[in-house]
């Protein structure tokens, strides 16, 4: 896929370290987390890197799409891992239907909250495993 013009992007803080933090990212976007390429419909795996980099991409016929989450770990302490999942957008919105299109989706905000949204719902699935002792 062609290289797409920026629109976004936006993250949060997860208070857990890579792994479990890339898994909540299957949990929350993938049907079975198991299978990477179960994404949500009107998108299709793209890339996907463990533990860092998670992109999904799509096509129809106002625009063309990728959606990627990257995640970084920003720990300065092994004993409190914390990770960084930026979620970046790139779309093209071709013709006048596009522009109309690209100004119900991105100009009235509701890209933006659904993102979020998505973002806060990882990070709400990111729990280290814990590891019970008697």
């Amino acid at each position: 896929m062609e290289r797409l013009p920026y629109i976004d992007e936006h993250a949060i803080p997860v208070d857990a370290d890579l792994a479990s933090t890339w898994s909540a990212i299957l949990r929350v976007l993938c049907r079975n987390p198991a299978d990477p390429t179960t994404v949500p419909f009107g998108f299709v795996l793209d890339d996907a890197a463990p533990p860092h980099e998670f992109a999904l991409r799509g096509r129809h016929r106002f625009a063309a799409y990728r959606l990627t989450f990257v995640l970084s770990d920003v720990s300065h302490d092994a004993a409190h891992p914390r990770t960084r999942v930026v979620a970046e957008t790139r779309a093209t919105f071709p013709g006048v239907k596009g522009r109309f299109y690209r100004a119900m989706v991105i100009g009235s905000g509701g890209h933006r909250m659904v993102v979020r949204r998505m973002l806060k719902h990882i990070a709400a699935q990111s729990h280290p495993l814990t590891i019970a002792t008697a």
